[in-house]
């Protein structure tokens, strides 16, 4: 653990050519989402400031998905079609990792959301990518 309580994490998509890196509690919060996209891709959310993102390799191999209303930016490895984390419209100011895209498991304490009544409910993720005071 580090001195600020997180620790970082190494993930990746399949083929290994998107590389990224998330600092996390011991017991990190996440989401479970059944919107239409999360559903389908079985994507466990943690969300996180943007400090507490970074990108170690691949930039140039991700490609975006936008949908509804193009503020969700969804990032896809362009070989394999993985996606390991995006922009999520909830947090603009942070980032949506896959749990399921990291080399190792954490441990999750883990809460459903309701993003098939999305605009009801968003208000609820609104609090995780702010920086921790």
């Amino acid at each position: 653990m580090s001195e600020d309580g997180f620790t970082w994490h190494a993930g990746g998509c399949h083929c290994g050519g998107v590389r990224f890196e998330v600092a996390l509690p011991e017991v990190a919060p996440a989401q479970t989402c059944n919107c239409s996209m999360c559903a389908k891709t079985g994507f466990i959310h943690l969300i996180v400031p943007e400090s507490r993102f970074r990108l170690t390799k691949g930039a140039e191999r991700l490609v975006e998905y936008t949908f509804n209303t193009r503020v969700a930016k969804h990032l896809f490895c362009a070989e394999c079609g993985i996606k390991g984390f995006y922009r999520p419209r909830s947090n603009p100011d942070g980032w949506s990792v896959n749990a399921r895209c990291l080399d190792e498991a954490v441990k999750l304490d883990l809460t459903a959301f309701d993003g098939q009544n999305w605009e009801a409910n968003a208000d609820q993720l609104a609090h995780l990518s702010l920086e921790p005071s």
